[in-house]
């Protein structure tokens, strides 16, 4: 990582294998019938942001661990509701569509063969290594993905923004500062303060009770942060209705520990990896095996010619 120049993009693996696989209709098949539809959409929406975007850089960060123990710790409900298997000694399992389990490993070998860095840290989940990656950059960052969380790594000074899918993985919403501060009020240092407000179901976050969207934006527009909101709440002159004030001190435990939980890690232990866009693949021989195996074709023929160009 350290001494990369140019465009960084990194991708948020299976927020996008998770799009491609309900993008994509499941009669997209393999030769002998089992469901490929997530690989080749995940291949074609790999070769649709090379050809528009050019980076000089690709990583695909994964889930090392989709709910790590430390997070958990702090909001037990932290993505409660998608765990299929609670496991003691290693990340629980997360509830998958049966049919797309068995392509994540076929993913993961077409990823290695072509050549595309594929970066996932164990207790980690893929946000917290773009985190680490965006910290550590150099030059421009377009973060790939379909989660709004990561909306608090936009930083127009440093080049970073995030690159949404609208629909599918068809059309995509470039997010910088100014698009934040249209829908949410917010930039994208005040985003993970907006989120621990608002929670998220989605993510078995509660939030404050009572403070949706708009109501989280003021506040922030306001006081500030949380920092100044839990401030104002200690204040008796600050403005503030009583029902606000009563609701967040209510919500102080909470708070106290959410925003480790939602703001992405910058410190991940990142492995010494090549992370240059592939020109030609790493491995031809498996890659033209995992081709015949899974039938691949044109999707992979695609991203080969993108990439070569």
């Amino acid at each position: 990582m350290r001494g990369v120049t140019g465009r960084l993009m990194l991708l948020d693996t299976a927020s996008l294998y998770f799009r491609a696989y309900f993008g994509v209709p499941d009669s997209v098949k393999a030769p002998d019938g089992t469901p490929v539809n997530a690989v080749r959409g995940l291949l074609d929406f790999i070769d649709r942001l090379v050809k528009d975007h050019r980076p000089d850089h690709l990583v695909a960060c994964m889930d090392a661990d989709w709910r790590p123990h430390w997070r958990v710790e702090l909001i037990p409900s932290y993505k409660a509701h998608r765990v299929a298997e609670e496991q003691k000694t290693a990340p629980d399992v997360e509830e998958v569509p049966d049919t797309l389990s068995p392509q994540v490993p076929v993913i993961e070998a077409v990823l290695d063969a072509l050549g595309i860095a594929r970066v996932g840290v164990a207790a980690y989940e893929a946000d917290d290594v773009i985190g680490t990656y965006t910290a550590r950059a150099a030059g421009p960052v377009d973060i790939v993905t379909g989660d709004r969380d990561l909306y608090q790594l936009v930083d127009d000074a440093r080049g970073v923004r995030v690159l949404y899918p609208i629909k599918g993985v068809g059309s995509l919403q470039l997010t910088d500062e100014a698009v934040l501060r249209e829908k949410y009020g917010v930039d994208g240092r005040g985003y993970a303060d907006l989120a621990v407000l608002r929670g998220d179901p989605s993510d078995g976050l509660p939030g404050v009770a009572g403070i949706g969207e708009k109501t989280a934006a003021k506040l922030l527009a306001e006081f500030g942060d949380l920092a100044g909101i839990m401030a104002a709440v200690d204040d008796p002159g600050a403005k503030l209705t009583p029902s606000q004030r009563k609701r967040l001190t209510e919500a102080r435990p909470y708070l106290a520990v959410a925003p480790k939980v939602v703001r992405v890690a910058d410190d991940v232990p990142l492995p010494e990896v090549g992370t240059a866009l592939p020109r030609t693949p790493r491995d031809p021989a498996a890659l033209a095996e995992l081709t015949a195996r899974w039938g691949l074709g044109g999707s992979l023929e695609r991203l080969l010619t993108t990439l070569t160009s």
